[in-house]
Parts: C-alpha cells; structure tokens; sequence
C-alpha cells in the first residue's frame, strides 16, 4: 500500500504485447510497460501464435522489473496481483497467468483474474472522472461488442460481431493493399488522403438484430473491387479505396452504438480498444453525439492492449469481493459474463 492506496501489479500476454503495470488505487498509473513484437510478426502479415507466446516467455521477466523501476516499487509493496486469462491466444496468455500464480504465491498477495475485454472497458476509468452505467463499444484486432455496462461487473452485452471483428477486418484489407502491418493505422494514415464517398462499399444490416456486426461481407466487396480491377487492368487508387472501406466500418459501429444508447436511455458512450485510436471514428462519433451524448475516448495508448487496464479492472474485481485461486487457467475463447 503506498499513500493509503492499494497497489496493483498487472499482468497482460493476451496477443502480441508483452506488457506489466503498476497501477495505485485503481486509476493511478504508476507505470505502464508494453513491450510490442509488431517486428517479429510483421513480415508474415499478422500475428504467428507460436513467436507470440515464445517472446513473452523470453520477456515478461524484464518488463515486469522495468515497470517497478518505473513505478519505485517493489515485490514486498503490491497488494494485488491481476492478470489476463482470456480470451486472446492460449500459449500467449498461459505465460502470463503461470507468472502472476507465480508471484501471488510467491509474495501471498490475492490474485484476480481479469477478462481481456473488461480490461478494455477500464482503460476508460484509468487517469478519468468515470463511473459507470455507460454504453461501451469495445473494438479490436479480434472483438467488436457492445456493451452496457450497468455498474462495476454488471454487463449487457447488446451486440457482437457474428464473424470478423472489425480490426481483423482492416488489417485483412490493409494486407490486400500492400500497406504492411498493422493494418489499422496505416488504412486510418492513408484514408486521410482518400475520398470516402469514392466507392459505395455494403454496411451490413443484419436479419432478426439491430444491434450485432457482420464485416466480412464487407472484406468481400473490397477484395472482389481489387480483382476486378486488377482483371480489367483499370489503376486502384489505393488512397480512395482505404477511405471507402473506413466509411463503411464507421458507419457500422457508430450507428449501432448511437442504437444502443437510445435503447438503454444512456448519455454516456465510451470507446475501447485499438480501432478505438482511429481518428474517423473519433471524429464521426464527435460529429452524431451532438448534445444528446456525451462520448469518451481512452488516451490513444490505452487504446491498445496493455497491463494498466488490467490492473484497473482486477482492482474493482477485488473491491466486488472477487478473488481467483491458484486453478485460475487461461481461456481461449473466455466469454465476459
């Protein structure tokens, strides 16, 4: 305990960041480390489960250290320990689940086992004047839900995507235009010099939802646009298409998460998760919110994954009463509720 307040050791492998973070009282970041492999895995176009998990097991040691350099802390001084055990990639969040057993053992702190997707959710409290209820879109490289959250660990999920999640989806067409990885930056740069209304590609309504996501309709079109041009030999004015393909997932996730809102009277919505660093999405979420909601982004390096938000979330779990125990295993396909 440092200044009356609770000290977290957060602990997050979930994918391909290995990252550690000292967190006090919930919402102070005391240090946040996140050690990205984007170099080792950007050459096969994506993210290789098997380097993945090899890396963090040659990392988590260092970085844990760096964040309590970082945070002027040591193993004797954290009160809790939280972790990422699903869902994400199962070699990847083994490392991390088996060294936060490690050191709740080790140090007899609680250990609190964290759902990747809440921890997104909390990246929203981190540093912010935030309470719950609140309508959450959270959207990433493998999720895209919506979420009404009612009140600390209390969830609705209203919507999901029923194939590809949106950032699977940007990163697929980012590789179809030779932009490199990741995709989502480099489509949401090159969209800037684009014409979004240059080409009308599908948003996806779905039969019996009106609030679930489909995208791989709309990777479809993109791919099935580019051989089609290709074929006629007629020039792919890579600027246009990025910006078109953007406008068509904006417009899915901002209309369906506007839905949510006025179904569950809520004022506030909150974006989570790495397309929630994207600038059009920000923008188009400014630009419908008017004065009938109130819209909040996480600091761009909270977007993407990191310990911090697992800190933040394993900290409310506890204060709910929630402890895990040394069977805590990780969960590929972990649902939230």
């Amino acid at each position: 305990m440092k200044n009356g307040e609770l000290i977290t050791l957060g602990i997050e492998t979930s994918c391909d960041e290995t990252s550690a973070a000292v967190v006090a009282g919930g919402r102070k970041i005391l240090s946040n480390v996140i050690l990205s492999q984007t170099e080792w895995h950007e050459k096969f176009g994506g993210v290789v489960p098997e380097i993945a998990s090899r890396k963090h097991l040659e990392s988590i040691c260092a970085v844990v250290e760096k964040a309590f350099q970082e945070a002027n802390v040591d193993f004797n001084e954290i009160d809790l320990v939280a972790v990422t055990h699903g869902p994400g990639l199962i070699g990847a969040l083994l490392v991390g689940v088996s060294y936060a057993k490690a050191v709740a053992y080790a140090t007899k702190k609680p250990l609190i086992g964290v759902n990747h997707i809440e921890g997104h959710i909390y990246a929203n409290f981190l540093e912010n004047d935030f309470e719950p209820p609140f309508i959450c879109l959270v959207v990433s490289g493998g999720h895209t839900h919506l979420i009404h959250m009612e009140d600390h660990g209390k969830y609705t999920v209203l919507g999901r995507t029923l194939d590809d999640a949106a950032g699977e989806a940007f990163d697929k067409i980012a590789r179809a235009l030779n932009l490199g990885y990741p995709g989502g930056p480099a489509i949401d740069k090159i969209a800037r010099m684009g014409d979004e209304n240059a080409i009308s590609f599908p948003v996806a309504q779905i039969k019996g939802s009106d609030l679930d996501f489909s995208f791989s309709g709309l990777k479809s079109a993109v791919l099935n646009f580019l051989n089609h041009c290709r074929q006629k030999g007629t020039p792919v004015k890579v600027e246009d298409v990025a910006a078109s393909f953007q406008k068509a997932v904006v417009t899915a996730l901002v209309e369906n998460t506007i839905e949510a809102a006025k179904k569950t009277n809520c004022r506030v919505i909150a974006l989570a998760g790495g397309v929630a660093a994207n600038s059009r999405l920000r923008e188009e979420f400014q630009k419908r919110a008017g004065d009938s909601f109130e819209v909040r982004f996480p600091p761009v390096k909270l977007c993407t994954d990191n310990a911090a938000m697992i800190a933040c979330a394993g900290y409310y779990r506890y204060r709910q009463g929630f402890l895990s125990d040394f069977s805590l295993e990780a969960y590929a396909n972990l649902k939230l509720f």
